[in-house]
Protein backbone atom coordinates (compact mmCIF):
# COMPACT_ATOMS: atom_id res chain seq x y z
CA UNK A 1 0.00 0.00 0.00
CA UNK A 2 3.01 2.23 0.69
CA UNK A 3 4.33 1.92 -3.02
CA UNK A 4 1.07 2.71 -4.43
CA UNK A 5 0.65 5.91 -2.19
CA UNK A 6 4.83 7.19 -2.92
CA UNK A 7 4.23 6.37 -7.08
CA UNK A 8 0.10 8.10 -6.47
CA UNK A 9 2.37 11.38 -4.77
CA UNK A 10 5.22 11.25 -7.58
CA UNK A 11 2.79 10.86 -10.23
CA UNK A 12 0.84 14.03 -8.47
CA UNK A 13 3.90 16.21 -7.62
CA UNK A 14 5.21 15.36 -11.82
CA UNK A 15 1.58 16.72 -13.01
CA UNK A 16 1.98 20.25 -11.25
CA UNK A 17 5.38 21.03 -13.13
CA UNK A 18 5.98 23.21 -16.24
CA UNK A 19 8.08 20.58 -17.33
CA UNK A 20 5.26 17.61 -17.35
CA UNK A 21 2.84 19.88 -19.81
CA UNK A 22 5.30 21.34 -21.38
CA UNK A 23 6.46 17.59 -22.85
CA UNK A 24 2.89 16.52 -23.13
CA UNK A 25 2.40 19.36 -25.45
CA UNK A 26 5.59 18.14 -27.41
CA UNK A 27 4.29 14.74 -27.55
CA UNK A 28 0.94 15.23 -28.72
CA UNK A 29 2.33 17.55 -30.95
CA UNK A 30 5.31 15.33 -32.46
CA UNK A 31 2.66 12.00 -32.56
CA UNK A 32 0.38 14.29 -34.23
CA UNK A 33 2.80 14.76 -37.06
CA UNK A 34 3.67 11.30 -36.99
CA UNK A 35 -0.59 10.25 -37.56
CA UNK A 36 -0.55 12.35 -40.24
CA UNK A 37 2.31 11.31 -42.37
CA UNK A 38 0.88 7.28 -41.58
CA UNK A 39 -2.76 8.29 -42.47
CA UNK A 40 -2.13 10.44 -45.77
CA UNK A 41 1.19 8.87 -46.85
CA UNK A 42 1.79 5.65 -46.15
CA UNK A 43 -1.54 3.73 -45.55
CA UNK A 44 -3.11 4.94 -49.19
CA UNK A 45 -0.67 4.04 -51.43
CA UNK A 46 0.69 0.64 -48.91
CA UNK A 47 3.97 1.95 -48.75
CA UNK A 48 5.83 -1.03 -45.93
CA UNK A 49 8.48 1.50 -45.42
CA UNK A 50 10.03 -0.65 -42.09
CA UNK A 51 8.15 0.70 -38.82
CA UNK A 52 5.21 -0.79 -37.03
CA UNK A 53 2.66 1.14 -39.21
CA UNK A 54 3.89 -0.79 -42.24
CA UNK A 55 4.06 -3.90 -40.50
CA UNK A 56 0.29 -3.28 -39.31
CA UNK A 57 -0.59 -2.14 -42.72
CA UNK A 58 0.87 -6.16 -43.94
CA UNK A 59 -1.46 -8.06 -40.84
CA UNK A 60 -4.35 -5.74 -42.10
CA UNK A 61 -3.75 -6.37 -45.92
CA UNK A 62 -3.38 -10.09 -44.60
CA UNK A 63 -7.04 -9.92 -42.78
CA UNK A 64 -8.76 -8.66 -46.13
CA UNK A 65 -6.97 -11.37 -47.52
CA UNK A 66 -9.00 -13.90 -45.74
CA UNK A 67 -12.09 -11.88 -46.06
CA UNK A 68 -12.03 -10.16 -42.46
CA UNK A 69 -11.35 -6.44 -41.99
CA UNK A 70 -9.36 -4.73 -39.28
CA UNK A 71 -8.20 -1.56 -39.18
CA UNK A 72 -5.04 -0.67 -39.85
CA UNK A 73 -5.18 1.64 -36.19
CA UNK A 74 -6.14 -0.94 -34.20
CA UNK A 75 -3.44 -3.56 -35.29
CA UNK A 76 -1.31 -0.55 -34.20
CA UNK A 77 -2.72 -0.44 -31.08
CA UNK A 78 -2.04 -3.90 -30.33
CA UNK A 79 1.65 -4.37 -31.25
CA UNK A 80 2.68 -1.12 -29.58
CA UNK A 81 0.77 -2.58 -26.16
CA UNK A 82 3.25 -5.62 -26.30
CA UNK A 83 6.29 -3.21 -27.09
CA UNK A 84 5.51 -0.77 -24.55
CA UNK A 85 6.24 -3.65 -21.74
CA UNK A 86 9.78 -4.18 -23.52
CA UNK A 87 10.33 -0.40 -23.42
CA UNK A 88 9.60 -0.20 -19.67
CA UNK A 89 11.79 -3.36 -18.37
CA UNK A 90 14.69 -2.94 -21.39
CA UNK A 91 14.99 1.20 -21.36
CA UNK A 92 13.62 2.81 -18.48
CA UNK A 93 11.05 3.76 -16.47
CA UNK A 94 10.90 7.40 -17.77
CA UNK A 95 10.80 6.24 -21.49
CA UNK A 96 8.54 3.17 -20.90
CA UNK A 97 5.71 5.45 -19.73
CA UNK A 98 6.10 8.41 -22.32
CA UNK A 99 5.85 5.93 -25.05
CA UNK A 100 2.85 4.27 -23.29
CA UNK A 101 0.92 7.85 -24.05
CA UNK A 102 2.67 8.69 -27.54
CA UNK A 103 1.79 4.42 -28.53
CA UNK A 104 -1.50 4.51 -27.53
CA UNK A 105 -2.59 7.60 -29.16
CA UNK A 106 -1.37 7.48 -32.58
CA UNK A 107 -4.71 5.06 -33.62
CA UNK A 108 -6.68 7.69 -32.19
CA UNK A 109 -4.90 10.86 -33.96
CA UNK A 110 -4.87 8.99 -36.92
CA UNK A 111 -8.50 8.64 -36.96
CA UNK A 112 -8.73 12.70 -35.78
CA UNK A 113 -7.47 12.96 -38.56
CA UNK A 114 -9.43 11.11 -41.26
CA UNK A 115 -12.33 12.94 -39.85
CA UNK A 116 -10.79 16.44 -40.16
CA UNK A 117 -9.68 15.67 -43.71
CA UNK A 118 -10.78 12.05 -45.38
CA UNK A 119 -7.92 10.58 -47.52
CA UNK A 120 -10.74 9.74 -49.90
CA UNK A 121 -10.76 13.61 -50.71
CA UNK A 122 -7.38 14.04 -51.48
CA UNK A 123 -5.84 11.48 -53.05
CA UNK A 124 -4.87 12.05 -56.71
CA UNK A 125 -5.17 8.58 -58.53
CA UNK A 126 -7.19 6.69 -55.90
CA UNK A 127 -4.10 5.08 -54.61
CA UNK A 128 -1.45 8.14 -53.27
CA UNK A 129 -2.25 11.80 -52.07
CA UNK A 130 0.98 13.41 -54.47
CA UNK A 131 0.75 11.27 -57.13
CA UNK A 132 3.23 9.60 -57.38
CA UNK A 133 4.81 6.82 -54.69
CA UNK A 134 8.30 8.57 -54.42
CA UNK A 135 6.73 11.84 -53.52
CA UNK A 136 4.61 9.96 -51.15
CA UNK A 137 7.69 7.72 -49.50
CA UNK A 138 9.83 11.28 -49.55
CA UNK A 139 6.50 13.20 -47.59
CA UNK A 140 6.28 10.49 -45.11
CA UNK A 141 10.63 10.01 -44.08
CA UNK A 142 10.49 13.75 -43.43
CA UNK A 143 7.42 13.97 -41.52
CA UNK A 144 8.16 11.11 -39.66
CA UNK A 145 11.91 11.67 -38.70
CA UNK A 146 10.91 15.23 -37.47
CA UNK A 147 8.87 13.51 -35.18
CA UNK A 148 11.55 10.86 -33.98
CA UNK A 149 13.82 13.62 -33.49
CA UNK A 150 11.55 15.59 -31.75
CA UNK A 151 10.66 13.00 -29.69
CA UNK A 152 13.94 11.11 -29.06
CA UNK A 153 15.02 14.89 -27.82
CA UNK A 154 12.45 14.71 -24.49
CA UNK A 155 13.47 11.04 -24.13
CA UNK A 156 10.46 9.39 -25.77
CA UNK A 157 9.78 7.63 -29.09
CA UNK A 158 6.50 7.29 -31.50
CA UNK A 159 6.53 3.52 -30.38
CA UNK A 160 6.97 0.50 -32.41
CA UNK A 161 9.95 0.39 -34.37
CA UNK A 162 11.43 2.96 -32.22
CA UNK A 163 11.41 1.05 -29.37
CA UNK A 164 13.43 -1.58 -30.88
CA UNK A 165 16.06 0.75 -32.39
CA UNK A 166 15.58 2.20 -29.08
CA UNK A 167 16.89 -1.40 -27.30
CA UNK A 168 19.52 -1.68 -29.89
CA UNK A 169 20.57 2.11 -29.30
CA UNK A 170 21.11 0.96 -25.62
CA UNK A 171 22.83 -2.03 -25.48
CA UNK A 172 24.62 -2.33 -28.76
CA UNK A 173 25.60 1.14 -29.07
CA UNK A 174 24.53 1.87 -32.77
CA UNK A 175 23.53 5.57 -33.80
CA UNK A 176 19.68 6.24 -33.70
CA UNK A 177 19.78 6.19 -37.28
CA UNK A 178 21.14 3.28 -37.98
CA UNK A 179 18.89 1.00 -35.51
CA UNK A 180 16.26 2.05 -37.11
CA UNK A 181 17.42 1.26 -40.35
CA UNK A 182 18.20 -2.33 -39.03
CA UNK A 183 15.06 -3.03 -37.31
CA UNK A 184 13.25 -1.52 -40.14
CA UNK A 185 14.31 -3.26 -43.08
CA UNK A 186 13.86 -6.53 -41.38
CA UNK A 187 10.14 -5.53 -41.13
CA UNK A 188 10.65 -4.58 -44.72
CA UNK A 189 10.71 -8.03 -45.70
CA UNK A 190 7.00 -9.05 -44.24
CA UNK A 191 5.30 -6.71 -46.90
CA UNK A 192 6.32 -9.41 -49.41
CA UNK A 193 3.29 -10.94 -48.45
CA UNK A 194 1.38 -7.93 -49.90
CA UNK A 195 3.15 -6.05 -52.09
CA UNK A 196 5.09 -6.57 -55.30
CA UNK A 197 8.81 -6.86 -55.07
CA UNK A 198 9.08 -3.42 -56.33
CA UNK A 199 7.26 -1.80 -53.57
CA UNK A 200 9.54 -3.83 -51.17
CA UNK A 201 12.55 -2.46 -52.66
CA UNK A 202 10.87 1.18 -52.31
CA UNK A 203 9.92 0.40 -48.39
CA UNK A 204 13.73 -0.59 -47.98
CA UNK A 205 15.17 2.41 -49.81
CA UNK A 206 12.64 4.99 -47.46
CA UNK A 207 13.99 2.69 -44.40
CA UNK A 208 17.53 3.26 -45.12
CA UNK A 209 16.78 7.23 -45.93
CA UNK A 210 14.53 7.68 -42.87
CA UNK A 211 17.66 6.45 -40.78
CA UNK A 212 19.66 8.87 -42.29
CA UNK A 213 17.36 11.93 -42.35
CA UNK A 214 16.58 10.98 -38.08
CA UNK A 215 20.48 11.30 -37.73
CA UNK A 216 20.12 14.28 -39.17
CA UNK A 217 17.11 16.28 -37.12
CA UNK A 218 18.75 14.51 -33.97
CA UNK A 219 22.06 16.01 -34.72
CA UNK A 220 20.59 19.56 -35.66
CA UNK A 221 18.15 19.56 -32.10
CA UNK A 222 20.99 18.32 -30.13
CA UNK A 223 23.81 20.52 -31.88
CA UNK A 224 25.90 22.85 -29.21
CA UNK A 225 28.89 25.09 -29.40
CA UNK A 226 32.37 23.70 -28.06
CA UNK A 227 33.56 27.42 -27.79
CA UNK A 228 37.45 28.05 -27.44
CA UNK A 229 38.77 31.25 -26.22
CA UNK A 230 42.27 32.31 -25.80
CA UNK A 231 42.51 35.94 -24.32
CA UNK A 232 43.71 38.12 -21.67
CA UNK A 233 40.78 39.14 -20.68
CA UNK A 234 39.47 35.69 -19.51
CA UNK A 235 38.37 36.43 -16.34
CA UNK A 236 35.99 39.23 -17.50
CA UNK A 237 34.78 35.81 -19.54
CA UNK A 238 34.01 33.63 -17.30
CA UNK A 239 32.19 35.52 -15.24
CA UNK A 240 30.07 35.88 -18.21
CA UNK A 241 29.78 32.72 -19.20
CA UNK A 242 28.51 31.71 -15.53
CA UNK A 243 26.66 34.66 -14.39
CA UNK A 244 25.02 35.83 -17.07
CA UNK A 245 24.65 32.78 -19.41
CA UNK A 246 24.25 30.13 -16.44
CA UNK A 247 26.72 27.99 -17.78
CA UNK A 248 30.01 26.10 -16.80
CA UNK A 249 33.65 26.70 -18.10
CA UNK A 250 37.34 25.42 -17.74
CA UNK A 251 40.29 27.39 -17.96
CA UNK A 252 43.35 25.99 -18.84
CA UNK A 253 47.04 27.45 -19.15
CA UNK A 254 48.54 27.86 -22.51
CA UNK A 255 51.67 28.49 -23.64
CA UNK A 256 51.83 30.48 -27.24
CA UNK A 257 54.34 28.50 -29.66
CA UNK A 258 56.08 31.41 -31.48
CA UNK A 259 55.37 34.07 -29.27
CA UNK A 260 56.16 31.96 -25.81
CA UNK A 261 54.01 33.62 -23.74
CA UNK A 262 51.76 31.86 -21.05
CA UNK A 263 48.16 32.65 -20.98
CA UNK A 264 44.63 31.14 -20.14
CA UNK A 265 42.06 29.16 -22.79
CA UNK A 266 38.52 29.54 -21.65
CA UNK A 267 36.18 26.54 -23.20
CA UNK A 268 32.58 26.21 -22.81
CA UNK A 269 29.79 24.62 -24.59
CA UNK A 270 26.80 26.85 -25.27
CA UNK A 271 23.91 26.65 -27.32
CA UNK A 272 23.77 28.92 -30.56
CA UNK A 273 21.87 31.71 -28.81
CA UNK A 274 24.23 31.46 -26.22
CA UNK A 275 27.15 31.88 -28.54
CA UNK A 276 25.66 34.59 -30.28
CA UNK A 277 24.88 36.67 -26.94
CA UNK A 278 28.70 35.49 -26.14
CA UNK A 279 30.18 37.39 -29.45
CA UNK A 280 28.31 39.88 -28.99
CA UNK A 281 29.24 40.77 -25.53
CA UNK A 282 33.32 40.75 -26.75
CA UNK A 283 32.12 43.39 -29.54
CA UNK A 284 30.86 45.47 -27.74
CA UNK A 285 33.32 45.42 -24.82
CA UNK A 286 35.96 45.48 -27.02
CA UNK A 287 37.53 41.89 -25.85
CA UNK A 288 39.49 40.39 -28.35
CA UNK A 289 41.04 36.94 -28.62
CA UNK A 290 41.53 34.03 -30.47
CA UNK A 291 38.55 32.08 -31.06
CA UNK A 292 37.49 28.58 -32.30
CA UNK A 293 34.09 26.99 -32.42
CA UNK A 294 32.87 23.69 -33.47
CA UNK A 295 29.83 21.69 -33.33
CA UNK A 296 29.04 19.31 -31.11
CA UNK A 297 25.82 17.13 -31.43
CA UNK A 298 26.45 14.43 -28.03
CA UNK A 299 27.23 15.60 -24.66
CA UNK A 300 27.30 13.37 -21.81
CA UNK A 301 27.76 14.16 -18.12
CA UNK A 302 26.56 17.30 -15.99
CA UNK A 303 25.55 19.19 -18.98
CA UNK A 304 21.86 20.25 -19.82
CA UNK A 305 19.54 22.43 -20.58
CA UNK A 306 19.64 24.46 -17.75
CA UNK A 307 21.86 24.05 -15.12
CA UNK A 308 25.82 25.31 -14.94
CA UNK A 309 28.23 22.27 -16.03
CA UNK A 310 31.92 21.54 -16.21
CA UNK A 311 33.05 21.16 -19.91
CA UNK A 312 34.35 17.48 -19.45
Amino acid sequence: MSKIKDVANTALSAVQTWKFWKELFVMTFGMAIAALAVNYFLVPGKLIVGSISGLSIVISGIFDLLGMTVKVSTVILIINAVLLIMAYLLIDKEFGIKTVYTALILGPLMDLWEKILPVSKVLTDGTSVMGDVWLDLCCFVLLLSASQAILFHINASTGGLDILAKIVNKYLHFDIGASISVAGAIICCSAFAINPFRMVVVGLIGTWINGIVVDYFTASINKRKRVCIISSSHEILRKYIIEDLDRGCSLYKVTGGYSGKENVEIQALLTQDEFSSLMDFMKKNDIHGFITAGNVSEIYGLWNKHKKGPVG
